[in-house]
């Protein structure tokens, strides 16, 4: 009976062998067999070739007249990012042509041979600045004077659902830079001279920014804003060097990037400018020992436009080679991608460029593609720009942002029954309102973009008679005077004196000025500006003097402080100089004493004071 029961229990284990011997393994297919990023990014790191991988660390400008990448070239070289630069546009600028031009490049990726898909990336700084009919919203600086986080909050999510409607996925923004010499053409970009207001507004609009499936890019690491002049650029101020302490760096600037990496940036764009002799491009440790590793940022770290540039190494192949050593991710090499391409394999060939690194850059650029949604199937958003709501939020930001700097006996507000002469060089111009990065790279006084105009508001806002010919000012109660700053962007707005007339400033504003004293009118003088141009010899010709930095398309949010319906909210982000010796004066300086300049950083009237 024992050797039955043995018999049985031998059987039962062969049956039970036999069905576990013939039931199927699970078969690994692709990363969509696994259940984490991670495991599924394991999975791309062990199965894409080096050609694969080195295309996924490149990021190409979209073809535009003939130059740049084609679609068929991002799908042959497995590219890992596409961008329209400032003025790249499809050839009808409006929210279907791109999105179709966006779908081009998408289906290439997604049918290369790896068919992972780009990200694709666009400088929506201000609002998606490059689309016809996008809402533009005032720069960094005014909304520094604002100093609102929810505000900022509602500004991204606005941004983020209009570059969304395009398809598009990645905004280089925001620029998280303080200023110290406010000669330098990007100050308008920057959040001031005082950390805490950065500090205030990093994370609510990196928050709205990475809504809707966009990725945000922190920039530009670190110290771009601090660049001494006659170190960069032409002997200016971009791309100059730096010198930082390293309290100062602790203190002053890594707590921005610190906020960032809080609010879940998936990017960070490292800057042109020198640290401290050493081109940040290349400087491993601020990239991989302090960002990467002290800080634990986690997402991928990509150069700027042509960022390898300058750095010191001589041949191609050894800059690129430096580039990603230091830690970058990906290269933004817009026209060059092939050469950028077969330098990186050649790096990794011979032994310059370690596979470790490549691994590691690539793995960062799939696992943020995973967290975006990339991968997976999106429900198109129908063209909605400019709607009600953001409207709304672009004409608060404009009403905020105002700072009030004189007001002699109460000039203003301005009564609506009142009879107003309104000229000036921006006093009819939405891209001078606007600045740099609209529409192109550097702006333009020459757009035709939707919007209201200062004089547009005052038209739509009075019950009186707004005039614009200095032969009927004896018919108005008071003169509006619109001085202004020609549009720019970086490398073209340096202005060495922070002069009215010139440089980046316009000589008739200096006309205007001399045309509108001594007419026993009250003076009314809006700037438009993205830095504090000098006055000192002009100002006591004003009654009111009304600082609106670049404010926008939505003039109206102008007339309504001037006409009362809201009061001044905004405080100067910055010191406003006499003279250009005190440019690089900042309220960080030491002995650091208000009384010395025409305005001391943080001033502001209200009508109340």
């Amino acid at each position: 009976m024992k050797k039955i029961i043995n018999l049985v229990q031998v059987i039962l284990l062969l049956v039970v062998l036999m069905a576990c011997t013939n039931q199927s393994p699970k078969v690994i297919d692709g990363p969509e067999d696994f259940d984490t990023i991670e495991e599924k990014v394991e999975w791309w790191i062990a199965n894409l070739t080096l050609d694969e991988k080195a295309g996924q660390m490149i990021q190409a400008e979209r073809i535009n007249n003939n130059n740049g990448i084609s679609v068929d070239d991002a799908r042959r070289l497995n590219i890992g990012s596409v961008l329209n630069g400032g003025g790249n546009v499809p050839a009808t600028n409006n929210v279907p042509s791109w999105y179709l031009m966006y779908q081009s490049y998408y289906q290439a990726s997604i049918t290369s041979s790896s068919g992972i898909p780009l990200i694709y990336g666009v400088d929506a700084v201000h609002g998606h600045g490059n689309l016809q009919n996008a809402t533009i919203f005032p720069h960094n600086i005014g909304l520094a004077a604002a100093n609102n986080p929810e505000l900022m909050r509602a500004i991204g999510e606005v941004t983020a659902y209009e570059i969304a409607q395009t398809g598009l996925t990645y905004n280089f923004s925001p620029s998280l830079g303080i200023i110290k010499d406010k000669r330098w053409g990007r100050t308008y970009e920057t959040f001031g001279e005082n950390p805490a207001v950065p500090m205030n507004l990093i994370g609510p609009y990196i928050e709205g920014l990475q809504t809707y499936g966009i990725a945000a890019s922190a920039k530009h690491f670190v110290g771009d804003g601090y660049t001494t002049y006659g170190t960069g650029l032409g002997g200016k101020l971009d791309r100059g060097n730096a010198t930082i302490t390293l309290d100062d760096l602790e203190n002053i600037h890594l707590p921005l990037y610190r906020e960032a990496i809080e609010a879940g940036v998936k990017t960070i764009m490292v800057s042109y400018s020198s640290l401290n002799g050493l081109q940040m491009h290349e400087n491993a440790h601020m990239i991989t020992d302090v960002l990467k590793g002290e800080m634990g940022f986690k997402g991928f770290v990509i150069s700027d436009y042509n960022g390898i540039d300058n750095i010191a190494e001589n041949g191609f192949e050894q800059k690129v080679a430096a580039a990603i050593n230091a830690g970058i991710d990906m290269l933004m090499q817009p026209h060059n991608f092939e050469d950028t391409i077969a330098a990186i394999k050649i790096g990794v060939q011979t032994g310059d460029i370690p596979m470790a690194r490549i691994d590691d850059a690539v793995s960062r650029i799939l696992t943020v593609k995973y967290e975006l949604g990339l991968f997976e199937t999106k429900e198109r958003l129908a063209a909605d720009l400019r709607n009600a709501e953001s409207l709304a939020v672009a004409r608060q930001a404009v009403r905020e942002s105002l700072v009030l700097l004189k007001n002699e006996q109460n000039v203003l507000p301005l009564s609506k029954d009142m009879d107003l002469l309104v000229v000036g060089q921006g006093s009819n111009n939405i891209g001078i309102q606007s600045g740099g990065w609209t529409m192109t790279w550097q702006g333009s006084d020459n757009l035709n973009i939707a919007g209201t105009s200062i004089l547009k508001a005052f038209r739509e806002s009075t019950s009186g008679q707004i005039y614009t010919n200095m032969a009927d000012v004896d018919k108005a109660d008071a003169i509006v005077l619109v001085i202004s700053e020609r549009p720019h962007a970086e490398m073209m707005g340096d202005s060495v004196g922070l002069s009215l007339i010139d440089d980046t400033g316009y000589p008739q504003n200096l006309t205007w000025i001399n045309q509108v004293k001594n007419t026993g009118k009250p003076v009314i003088a809006i700037m438009l500006s993205s830095k504090p141009l000098l006055v000192t010899d002009y100002i006591d010709g004003f009654d009111a003097f009304v600082m609106a930095f670049l404010p926008g398309t939505e003039g109206a949010g102008i007339t309504d402080v001037l006409y009362g319906d809201y009061n001044f909210v905004g405080k100067l982000p910055y010191t406003y100089p006499l003279n250009a010796s005190q440019a690089a004066d900042t309220m960080l300086n030491p002995n650091y004493n208000p009384e010395d300049y025409l305005f001391p950083y943080g001033y502001g009237l209200t009508y109340s004071n």
